[in-house]
């Protein structure tokens, strides 16, 4: 992280005093001098850095010194983040004022000497320069003593991979080598026949071995086998905490059975609703990765699970042999290292992973060399397997195979090679990115675009290269192309994937690689979970620059805060995972914004917050500001002094009702995430000028009752160009004409994928209400669209132009008459139809509008799903005019459906035929509530016939 944050400083640093803004404070005597100084000592030290990085691993003098330069280094941010802010406040100053624009630009221009005093005071800045010179000599001169070299690192810069050639992860479908564990474990759970299973209603297995051994892949493996799934009725998984705590591994339990969390924090509370959820009921309960535990906690647990039907098993992973005898464990299961031959399999089916054959053949014996240092371990395979996978030529492959890492021996032995290995070969920005992570706690599912967010927030991704902005390449996107190359690299798992885009949306870090992590970021980030008895007092070490404060379930808020002046980020995670009680809240103490006056990153989500205090203006450098989950009421107006924030997370706030009407002031503001705010019925008009969005959650047209005119219109949409992702319009039946709708400009909104269209309440007429809908035409590069409470009697022209759309819902469109000719959308794989009361047919007109297109590609080639559901009117569904006159061939209607459903459609009185005899396409048919199409197709009716060759048929 060094060589990383020691060039994004010197970067900055040369940035900023080339400014104006720079002659400010080299009025004060000598600062001039002290500048250039700091940034000749910085470029020194850059030149050894990486050298220092590699070193620190077994010298710990080396590594000593190397945490007290990043420490400068942090505090040289801090000074040039208070100087970029002091910029960006007087510029948004001058454009408040305008009456006062020339007297200011003048004085800033010609005097020197404008009024910086609100923000930071040039006298303490070149106080603090000198002072950072200071500890700059004294590291130089001892860095000096460690004969460091300047390390090549061959322009590895370069090596990240461009987002397009990314692949994100690897599929591994076997655990190799496991065949024989499987089977035994799965006959000690599953087994019913020895006498002790007869006496015993639970019995406890475990499985024991070293970390990084596969415990909890070979776990998984048998949670997920079908054999499992057919023996027990209830499957729980809980990964347990670190230490050991009974009540969330309690409501781990009950939330796994019931699919709610439980708002409980005393431990017989949650041991009573334990026994509640699973009596009776034959379970699987899998505690995977668990530490020491006392005899008392554990026996008040295994009292309560006793109440489960007789066969029911606790399947139990540990490293620790005494925790398998602790928890009374009828097998132990001791796991081995791999074969020679299975850690080969599984590093070369990773690291082989898009090579040609004749690569493989040329790499295959250094390959088998480097596999069989791994010494059977196959977190280790997996990790040099993601390695080496990105090295194509042989020389880089003996290159690994005879590194000095696979020897490392002394204090730090435990530092598996294979990750060091990797670890060393990211670039230097990679590894700054990664082992940010560290603040996260183990076993944690991290959000993939909240990190990004959070990388961006500390200055890891910036836009500064003009060849990047021409390719429209911006920080989002190299935190996606970062992201992709840390899990190619496999230093993630778990990854869980958005079904539709097949993007990478959370993800876990294995413990290894975890404390792997946190052992290069000792001195900088801390996890504290402090015990809920005593005062919440926060405190941090002197040099802790990432805090993440775990707030038990029965502690409050911290109280104060001491030795916190210097976090860069502070996170209070809580386990509130629901809206609260309003009456149950917790304040907010405003000595936290007093005391973190350099803080980038605030996460005070799911803390029954309702207060934010107007001090939180006070941090001024706060970039990511996360308030979701609380029970917050509306937002001080002071959170639009935070000028340089860029992401600001909402969600689920569902008592706010409003924003702030300063909110325009944000000009940096990237993100403002305000899903799942009901109440949240007006925006104010300032979010216009927030030309940098690229996430606004929900845009919201109010009606007629803002004679100010502060609330945002449609036309406010106009210049916000730069919105990605998902966008929900909300009020739209509120738009005057269609005029006002087409200056919201959606068509040039290219990076919108999805769009949610709502257009209640009806206050418009129907020829008013088709104009305006057909003015919010949106770009074609739209994936997805829901079209909501619709009152025109005539969908939009637009809607099948939309070529690369795949999923299209239609939903309360009452007054419209007749579809449109959807089956012209050519990538359209999911369409859901609701409550479109005046549509009595489906016809031919719905396939298509040109006969000659529909003949020569078909009608809905690309359609997967098709759901019908509550159309009371509609009768009849009849596609046999699809062939074409003078052609005997049936044109392909929906080749590719597999799944139809059928709901609520009383007067429906048959299915189409063309989609009957596609016995090569629909497999699972779902009719419910239609009671003429279920008595045609029962079992026994009159048409069974038509659907017999269907695979999955279900009538209800």
């Amino acid at each position: 992280m060094g060589d990383a944050l020691i060039s994004q400083i010197f970067e900055q640093f040369t940035m900023v005093t080339s400014q104006k803004i720079a002659k400010e404070y080299k009025l004060v005597v000598g600062v001039e001098k002290e500048i250039h100084n700091i940034s000749q000592k910085l470029k020194l030290v850059q030149d050894v850095i990486e050298s220092a990085e590699r070193r620190q691993v077994s010298d710990p003098l080396v590594k000593r010194w190397l945490e007290s330069l990043k420490d400068v280094a942090y505090d040289v941010d801090d000074v040039i983040c208070e100087w970029n802010t002091a910029t960006r406040k007087m510029k948004i100053k001058r454009s408040q004022d305008k009456a006062a624009e020339k007297k200011v630009c003048y004085s800033f221009l010609l005097c020197s000497c404008f009024d910086v005093s609100r923000v930071v005071h040039r006298h303490d800045i070149a106080i603090t320069i000198r002072d950072i010179n200071k500890r700059l000599d004294a590291i130089v001169l001892e860095g000096k003593g460690f004969n460091l070299v300047r390390i090549d690192v061959g322009g590895q810069e370069s090596r990240v991979r461009p987002k397009s050639s990314t692949t994100s992860s690897i599929e591994v479908p076997d655990v190799f080598g496991r065949g024989e564990d499987k089977s035994t474990l799965i006959s000690k759970l599953c087994s019913e026949n020895s006498v002790q299973a007869v006496k015993e209603t639970l019995q406890i297995v475990s499985v024991v071995g070293l970390g990084g051994m596969g415990k909890t892949t070979l776990a998984k493996l048998i949670y997920n086998c079908d054999e499992v799934k057919n023996h027990f009725t209830e499957w729980i998984w809980v990964c347990v905490p670190e230490p050991y705590d009974d009540v969330r591994v309690a409501k781990a339990i009950v939330e796994s059975v019931e699919k709610r969390a439980p708002d409980v924090t005393e431990l017989e509370t949650a041991l009573q609703l334990v026994k509640n959820a699973l009596n009776g009921k034959k379970f699987l309960l899998v505690l995977d990765d668990m530490g020491r535990c006392k005899h008392k906690s554990w026996d008040k647990l295994v009292c309560n699970l006793k109440v489960g039907a007789p066969g029911s098993r606790v399947l139990v992973t540990t490293r620790n042999q005494t925790v398998a005898k602790t928890v009374g464990s009828s097998y132990i299961h001791q796991l081995g290292q791999l074969s020679d031959q299975d850690c080969w399999t599984l590093f070369s089916r990773i690291a082989f992973n898009e090579k040609t054959e004749d690569e493989k053949e040329a790499l295959e014996e250094v390959g088998r060399e480097i596999s069989r240092q791994c010494k059977g371990l196959p977190l280790s395979a997996y990790t040099i397997g993601g390695l080496m996978r990105s090295k194509s030529s042989l020389a880089d492959w003996r290159k690994v195979s005879k590194s000095e890492f696979w020897e490392v021996t002394g204090a730090e032995e435990d530092l598996s090679p294979p990750l060091m290995l990797s670890y060393y070969d990211l670039p230097s920005k990679l590894r700054q990115c990664f082992i940010y992570c560290a603040k996260f706690p183990k076993y944690y599912y991290i959000e993939a675009d909240n990190l990004i967010k959070l990388w961006i927030a500390q200055g890891y991704l910036t836009e500064k290269n003009k060849e990047e902005t021409a390719l429209g390449a911006d920080m989002e996107e190299k935190g996606r192309s970062c992201l992709d190359e840390l899990i190619m690299r496999c230093f993630f798992q778990n990854m869980e994937k958005d079904k539709e885009s097949g993007i990478v949306t959370r993800f876990k870090m294995h413990d290894i690689v975890h404390d792997f992590a946190q052992y290069f970021t000792k001195n900088e980030c801390a996890i504290v979970k402090p015990d809920s008895r005593k005062k919440q007092v926060c405190s941090a070490s002197a040099n802790i620059r990432h805090l993440t404060w775990i707030r038990g379930d029965d502690a409050p808020f911290p109280e104060s805060f001491e030795k916190t002046e210097k976090l860069h980020t502070f996170w209070v995670q809580s386990f509130y995972d629901s809206p609260p009680i309003v009456s149950q809240v917790d304040a907010v103490s405003p000595e936290l914004f007093n005391q973190m006056k350099y803080l980038k990153a605030l996460d005070l989500s799911h803390n029954r917050l309702r207060v934010l205090p107007d001090e939180v203006e006070k941090v001024i450098n706060l970039r990511y500001l996360n308030l979701s989950f609380n029970p917050l009421e509306k937002l001080p107006e002071s959170v639009c002094d935070l000028y340089n924030l860029q992401s600001l997370k909402l969600v689920a706030c569902n008592h706010l009702t409003e924003l702030p009407q300063g909110i325009g002031k944000l000009e940096n503001l990237r993100h403002l995430e305000i899903d799942k705010t009901d109440n949240l019925s007006v925006l104010p008009g300032g979010v216009s000028k927030l030309q940098a969005l690229r996430t606004l959650s929900k845009f919201v047209i109010r009606g007629g009752g803002d004679p100010n005119g502060a609330a945002c219109k449609i036309k406010d949409l106009r210049d916000l160009n730069s919105l990605q992702g998902r966008l929900d319009l909300e009020g739209l039946g509120n738009i005057a004409d269609a005029t006002e709708a087409k200056m919201a400009e959606l068509k040039k909104k290219e990076d919108l994928v999805i769009l949610s269209m709502n257009f209640k309440p009806l206050a418009q007429t129907d020829q008013i209400m088709c104009n305006v809908a057909e003015a919010l035409q949106p770009h074609t590069n739209l994936v997805r669209l829901e079209m909501k409470f619709y009152g025109g009697s005539q969908f939009p022209n637009w809607m099948v132009s939309l070529s690369h759309l795949k999923k299209l819902v239609v939903l309360e469109c009452q007054s419209c008459e007749q579809l449109p000719a959807l089956g012209e959308l050519p990538m359209l794989e999911k369409l859901h139809l609701e409550s479109i009361n005046n549509l009595k047919c489906i016809d031919q007109r719905f396939l298509n509008s040109n006969p000659e297109f529909s003949k020569e590609r078909g009608a809905f080639p690309k359609l997967k799903k098709l759901e019908i559901v509550r159309m009371r009117n509609l009768e009849e569904w009849n596609m046999s005019s699809a062939k074409s006159e003078g052609d005997e061939s049936n044109m392909q209607v929906m080749p590719l459906l597999r799944h139809l459903k059928i709901s609520e459609c009383d007067k429906l009185q048959a299915l189409p035929e063309t989609l009957l005899h596609l016995s090569t396409s629909v497999r699972r048919l779902s009719i419910k509530n239609c009671t003429i199409l279920q008595q045609r197709y029962r079992r026994g009716g009159d048409e069974r016939k038509k659907i017999s060759h269907i695979r999955k048929i279900k009538l209800s």
